[in-house]
């Protein structure tokens, strides 16, 4: 956002240097990117006083004139220029200045003769200083200035610019009334309401606020007309059948304007902010929108079909062609302004260029509106098109400021064009709601900021920004808060916390270290269990992504997104392996077919009728190489379906730590295992079907859910389902017991076993385990083989089993019984026994 420092001066008479002005709104209300002086080409100029004036005796057309420069010393200096005069103030260029921008732009003032006089310095023109192209004369300053004072001082044309970061939740400070307004605040200075009628110099673009200030300016309104779609007023009649996309829709005509070239007070205005001055008309709305924060339209009521604007939506394949000369084709979601035929501005955008003022317009229908933003940005994206008045909207401007804004720009219109507004604002839509009050105590400022601000305080302090504010007059000191109608963010008491902290300024808070106790209130489970997971895969070797949640998919599988950030991609994923296979196209599109990548969010499954149902999952992808290339490896290793389902089992056994975690086979395309946690499915292992090109290898994706178990109980009302191991209820204690390292040696056997091949690994564990009882501590697969000495149907797996007991030495006996014990067990149950040869 540019702001002018000369600009918001007229709103707020400060006195405040342009650096001392950028550190009062950086630490105070936005923060300031950037500062240019317009006119730094003219800082060495100073204004200098011609005390005699004579002629040159060596010329005809020559002046030898004693000129006061501030400095003590009366300086001789030739001048060629006609208008030369004793007792008037000029620019003067001392000595060693180089020339600005004009004529004589980069030339060095040197100290030299002329026509054998000597001349110490230059009287200048309006074209060398390049303000003009007037050089038939020097320019002659009417300004209440001492020689020696500044040119840029005393003559307003060194503006500066300054560029603000305005957030998104502010849209009030879009406009140099809106920043006029904090720092008269934080100023404490007198700041002129645009509810109060004003009178402009129309020379100067001097504003003076008060009551009954109207000299000759016709009213142009405000018929309160509120909740009407329909309305006629000076030979034009308006129809709002778009209320959802335009709450309120203003309007009036001036007949009998000239369109001509705008003051040089208004241009210069414009163009401190980068604006090309268009007409006095035209120039009047964008003076509103960068001024007050209004964007509004002007139409040449001429080229309007019927004397008619209607606000509708746009028909199916209807076309437009903006200002900017582009033929657009307009979509049935977008709300347009129309006359009687056809569309002639995009709401809230841009307008078109057949009903634009022109140099032959005489009467125009002013055009003030409040669209909303959920509108306008789906508009303004599909169009590929932003301009600063749907910035604005998109952001929700003022809905109340529409019928005063409205006034002003007739005014200045009629000022400045002439011409006559004919009959009454037209008023169309609902009235502006109003906004609920806000409770807050001196307490809880107190609590919030670590200081206490008694009630007097607070009530200037949120006054002197718009806000109502009514005591309750009880014992707690509480307030009553109603926000400013330009105040969208603010809906809750720490938001007037916020408010209380900034106007006083952050500096003015104790530099002091408040007591603290750490771990009264414990980390959320679901959060616990996901930083436990993240640490564990970035140490082994992924990295973390964070992509939007969004993909193309179909309305049939996927929620559609009502206003989509990005339109080919409208959708909310149901799974993370969606946006982890993106990110590895993007990562293959460029030559990178080494992928570890791994991202816990959120997934969302649709509910017909009803908002999707939001779930956490981790979410991993591999492919490629395993570990960067190495001199000594024989062969590249690479990620294979062993490798995930190793991850898989891993991030499971993190999600839901001390529970049961089993994988069975799956289909094959594209899961190759599902994966549960004490009986319940949390979770797959798949094969990922990728745009990928020949030489990528293949990728495995790894999916889990965590939270509440699928067979756990519903939360009770009120809770959530989110919980370590499966519990909704109980947080995470964070315990840790330790168990001192073994001093007793282990016990190690290796088993070969022969398994049928419709029995799984995992369920040979289960039994190893249960079989094997607390002795055993340990359980390694580490070979499976079919070939010759293993029977048809089955396969050969082995195990390699370790026992310990912690205070004693395990004897042969006892490790051979338990090793019996297993094998009967297996082969009663799962027909699976010892591998003889």
């Amino acid at each position: 956002m540019l702001i002018s420092h000369e600009w918001l001066r007229g709103f707020v008479p400060h006195a405040l240097s342009p650096d001392a002005l950028r550190a009062l709104i950086t630490a105070h209300v936005a923060t300031v990117d950037g500062m240019e002086r317009l006119r730094a080409d003219l800082a060495s100029i100073v204004v200098a006083r011609v005390v005699k004036a004579g002629r040159h005796p060596n010329s005809d057309h020559l002046w030898v004139t004693k000129v006061d420069d501030g400095s003590g010393d009366l300086l001789d200096v030739v001048c060629g220029a006609p208008n030369v005069s004793e007792g008037a103030l000029y620019p003067f260029a001392r000595v060693g200045t180089v020339m600005p921008t004009g004529n004589k732009g980069g030339i060095l003032i040197e100290r030299r003769k002329i026509r054998g006089e000597v001349s110490n310095g230059m009287l200048c023109s309006a074209r060398e200083l390049g303000l003009g192209e007037d050089h038939d004369g020097i320019l002659a300053l009417d300004v209440d200035a001492a020689p020696g004072t500044p040119f840029l001082e005393a003559v307003p044309v060194g503006d500066v610019c300054y560029d603000i970061d305005v957030l998104a939740n502010r849209p009030d400070l879009l406009s140099h009334y809106g920043m006029a307004r904090e720092v008269a605040a934080l100023q404490g200075l007198a700041f002129g309401d645009p509810r109060e009628l004003f009178e402009l110099d129309p020379a100067t673009g001097a504003l003076r606020f008060g009551d009954g200030v109207r000299g000759r300016v016709p009213s142009a309104g405000g018929q309160a007309v509120h909740d009407m779609t329909r309305a006629t007023s000076g030979g034009v009649t308006v129809q709002l059948d778009d209320a959802e996309g335009c709450p309120r829709y203003m309007g009036v005509v001036i007949r009998g304007v000239k369109v001509a070239p705008s003051p040089e007070w208004l241009v210069r205005r414009l163009s401190a902010l980068g604006l090309r001055s268009i007409s006095n008309v035209v120039d009047v709305t964008n003076y509103m929108l960068h001024g007050y924060g209004q964007p509004m339209h002007a139409f040449d009521l001429s080229r309007l079909a019927q004397q008619t604007v209607v606000v509708r939506r746009a028909r199916a394949g209807e076309t437009l062609v903006t200002l900017d000369g582009v033929s657009r084709t307009l979509d049935p979601r977008m709300t347009v302004i129309a006359d009687a035929e056809r569309a002639v501005a995009v709401a809230g955008v841009i307008g078109g260029k057949e009903s634009e003022v022109s140099a032959t317009t005489t009467d125009v229908f002013l055009e003030v509106a409040y669209f909303t933003p959920r509108h306008v940005r789906p508009t303004r994206r599909q169009l590929g098109l932003g301009t600063d008045a749907s910035y604005r909207f998109e952001r929700g401007i003022d809905p109340d400021i529409a019928p005063h804004a409205l006034s002003i720009a007739a005014q200045l219109i009629t000022m400045l064009a002439g011409g006559e507004v004919d009959g009454q604002a037209i008023d169309l839509g609902r009235a502006p709601a109003s906004r609920a009050s806000v409770a807050i105590t001196s307490r809880r400022v107190e609590r919030l900021l670590g200081q206490r601000v008694d009630a007097a305080e607070v009530t200037r302090l949120l006054s002197s920004v718009g806000f109502a504010v009514a005591s309750r007059g009880d014992g707690e000191e509480t307030l009553d808060v109603t926000p400013p109608s330009w105040r969208h963010d603010v809906s809750r008491d720490a938001d007037l916390v916020e408010e209380v902290a900034r106007l006083r300024g952050y500096d003015a808070l104790p530099d002091v270290v408040l007591p603290f106790r750490p771990g009264t209130v414990p980390d959320h489970p679901l959060h616990v269990t996901g930083r436990r997971i993240r640490d564990a895969l970035v140490g082994m070797g992924l990295f973390e992504v964070r992509p939007l949640p969004f993909v193309a998919g179909d309305d049939a599988t996927h929620a559609r997104v009502e206003n989509p950030l990005a339109e080919d991609e409208p959708h909310l994923r149901v799974s993370i392996l969606e946006t982890l296979a993106r990110r590895a196209e993007y990562n293959l599109s460029r030559m990178q077919g080494d992928v570890r990548l791994f991202e816990v969010g959120s997934v969302f499954a649709p509910r017909d009728g009803q908002l999707p149902v939001e779930k956490v999952r981790v979410g991993a992808l591999v492919m490629g190489s395993r570990r960067p290339p190495h001199f000594t490896d024989r062969a590249k290793e690479v990620f294979d379906a062993w490798d995930a389902k190793a991850l898989g089992e891993r991030i499971a056994e993190l999600a839901y730590p001390g529970m049961r975690i089993t994988l069975e086979a799956g289909d094959g395309a594209p899961v190759l295992w599902r994966i549960s946690a004490k009986g319940g499915e949390v979770g797959t292992v798949e094969r990922m079907a990728l745009d990928k090109p020949v030489w990528a290898q293949d990728a495995f994706g790894v999916e889990v859910t965590l939270g509440r178990l699928p067979n756990a109980a519903v939360a009770a009302p009120g809770g959530h389902d989110y919980g370590a191991g499966g519990s909704s209820r109980a947080p995470a204690k964070g315990h840790v017991t330790y168990r001192p390292l073994p001093t007793t040696p282990p016990a190690e056997f290796d088993l070969a076993l022969l398994v049928p091949d419709g029995v799984t690994a995992a369920q040979v564990e289960q039994l190893i385990r249960r079989s094997g009882g607390d002795l055993l501590e340990r359980l390694e697969l580490f070979d499976e083989f079919r070939g010759a000495g293993v029977p048809d149907a089955h396969r050969s797996v082995a195990w390699r089993l370790t026992f310990r007991d912690a205070t004693r030495t395990l004897r042969d006996k006892e490790v051979d019984g338990r090793r019996q014990k297993i094998l009967r067990t297996l082969e009663t149950e799962l027909g699976v026994r010892a591998r003889s040869a």
